[in-house]
């Protein structure tokens, strides 16, 4: 029987479910580690080792498991199954229902904060099939989704290791799960074992950095499950106070997905990406080794999870940046909406002299955040760090000239002086809710395409906000101009796409589904975002690339999309270096090609 005291929610039907195990895999559970062959349509698959197949293991190996992690293995059960009268789990069916329970679920549902630090719950649930939510009906039924069946939730590196050992030998889906700041699904894995690293939370600021590499300032160690407004909190606090390259949401963990992704953020271009300033990791690999990636020390490896793909080549513990002088930084804003015109025509005319002026606000040192929906620019905010308010007015004075000779009626107050970067980001930064189910994609519009396509590029916009009859003024958009190419590092410092440098705007946009969208339309509307709006940002922006972090994992040619030809078969072959056997899988990035979830979103299997 599994330690109660570290059960999160519903202890007797916890242990419900593994007496309801036990007595199931007495006649099955016995060592794995070979795929278990399926056929699915016709075709042959070696699949990971689930539920209900001869190779899970045994209830006393689960036991053993969770005495190795000091208790802290626990079966997944959603936060929201407090609001249904049962959980129909993978182990068994239990009684869930507390009023109490629900009651703090459904307030805190929309709060990302509340969301991370779950063991397992996604800030955008379509990853997860919205199978179990928040509801006034407790009658309704409560499944796990895509969701995992047992969590580490792992406050030690050795808790990371005996996970990884385990799925291994036992050829379990393993997955790597941070804060669930996830668009992409790489967080959630039906039937999978999940690793939870968000209890990672050591910070170490160092005057004179003494590792590797050549570079002696200041730095930052931080543990896997550091966020960037908690770091910003801490670094702000030195003495001299100091800065980092973090995300622009606040609850992103820097040292997870984020900075395997490559990780921008409001100092990028004046930084650049996150992965450029990478000291150093501490990683657990796919063999349970305990090594150190950095220029001297498997220098392949920390070359790799900087901006090589997240969860794909080891489970990082901790990582070391660079941290740069805070310094006074000016903040403006700027809105269009529909409490100053309803002209549509008047409207997207201001959209395209705002962004034609993409370039030239990076080239300023800029980063811009924006938001464009249905007859709305929210531009919030044009962030100036190093510069006085009066620089950022002088910077932003043609644009406003331009809208107002063209008769685009705008609003924008003053230009505001802020005594550090980190009041501004306070200021002028707000929290994301977790949303609704969302498919999500983005593009990132090379600089030549600024220039040269503007124009077009403002049609693709006009087509993600209504990419058919029926969902006119659906769709919404998010952009991120920044100038990662306008800093000094040198050219494959880190994994990141060189395209992505030549870039200033990234654009993410999102099509809405219902809650309980049938399998017919999710693949409706993804065939809409894929062959519809994402081919309409291509063709407009022929020069630019994907984020490996925030886009359509399903697109054609996700490898150069994502990293280029350049930079892709180095990957590869790292992931063949490093996890041969494919312990680790995230959708769309290195390495993964023969590898399908199959069965409609469930069994991750390798195609024979």
């Amino acid at each position: 029987m599994m330690d109660r005291r570290h059960m999160s929610y519903f202890l007797t039907g916890v242990c419900l479910l593994f007496q309801l195990q036990a007595a199931l895999a007495a006649a099955c559970g016995h060592p794995g580690g070979a795929l278990v062959p399926h056929t699915w349509n016709g075709k042959s698959y070696g699949c990971k080792c689930y539920f209900g197949d001869e190779c899970w293991p045994a209830a006393n190996e689960w036991n053993t498991l969770n005495t190795t992690v000091g208790g802290n293995l626990a079966v997944l059960v959603p936060p929201e199954s407090a609001c249904h009268t049962f959980f129909n789990g993978t182990l068994g069916t239990i009684a869930t229902y507390d009023a109490a329970k629900c009651a703090v679920v459904t307030a805190n549902y929309p709060r990302e904060q509340w969301i991370n630090d779950q063991d397992a719950t996604l800030m955008w649930k379509y990853f997860t099939n919205s199978t179990c939510v928040p509801t006034t009906d407790p009658s309704t039924p409560c499944t796990p989704g895509y969701y995992g069946t047992y969590v580490i939730r792992a406050t030690e590196k050795e808790h990371i290791k005996a996970g990884i050992d385990f799925a291994r030998r036992k050829n379990l889906r393993l997955i790597v799960r941070n804060t669930g700041h996830d668009f992409m699904g790489r967080s959630t894995g039906w039937g999978a074992l999940v690793i939870n690293t968000h209890g990672f939370q050591d910070v170490k600021f160092v005057k004179n950095w003494s590792g590797p590499g050549g570079y002696s300032g200041s730095a930052v160690t931080i543990g896997a499950g550091v966020q960037g407004r908690a770091l910003l909190r801490q670094a702000v606090a030195q003495d001299p106070p100091v800065t980092v390259v973090t995300g622009e949401c606040p609850t992103v963990g820097i040292a997870g997905g984020f900075v395997q992704g490559g990780g921008h953020g409001p100092l990028t271009t004046i930084f650049g990406f996150a992965a450029d300033n990478a000291l150093s990791f501490d990683v657990v690999t796919a063999s349970g080794e305990f090594v150190t990636a950095d220029t001297q020390t498997n220098p392949d490896l920390f070359w790799g999870l900087k901006g090589g793909g997240p969860s794909s080549y080891g489970v990082v513990v901790s990582a070391s940046f660079k941290t740069f002088a805070e310094l006074p930084s000016a903040g403006a804003t700027l809105y269009i909406n529909s409490t100053l015109t309803t002209n549509t025509t008047l409207f997207w005319e201001g959209v395209r002299i705002f962004h034609s002026r993409a370039n030239y606000f990076v080239d300023n040192g800029l980063y811009v955040y924006f938001s464009v929906g249905p007859g709305s620019l929210r531009v919030r905010p044009f962030v100036a760090f190093n510069q006085t308010a009066a620089q950022l007015e002088a910077v932003l004075a043609p644009l406003r000239a331009d809208l107002t000779a063209a008769g685009v009626p705008f609003y924008s107050a003053p230009a505001g002086q802020y005594a550090t970067f980190f009041d501004l980001y306070l200021d002028l930064f707000e929290d994301e809710s977790a949303g609704p189910p969302t498919l999500t994609s983005g593009w990132a519009f090379g600089r030549v395409d600024i220039d040269n396509n503007n124009d077009g590029i403002i049609e693709a916009f006009k087509t993600a906000i209504s990419p058919r009859a029926d969902l006119l003024n659906q769709g919404y958009m998010v952009g991120h101009l920044f100038g990662a190419g306008h800093n000094s590092q040198p050219a494959g410092i880190s994994a990141t796409n060189p395209r992505f440098r030549a870039a200033s705007d990234l654009l993410l946009y999102l099509l809405p589904l219902p809650a309980d969208a049938t399998l017919a339309q999710k693949a409706d509307i993804q065939d809409l975002l894929t062959n519809t709006v994402d081919r309409a940002m291509k063709d407009a922006g022929p020069n630019g690339c994907a984020y490996v972090n925030e886009a359509d994992p399903y697109q054609e040619d996700w490898q150069n999309h994502f990293w280029g030809p350049s930079v892709y078969p180095r990957l590869q072959s790292l992931k063949k270096t490093w996890d041969s056997d494919g312990v680790f899988y995230a959708l769309s990035t290195p390495g993964t090609e023969q590898w399908d979830v199959i069965e409609d979103g469930t069994r991750l299997c390798k195609r024979l």
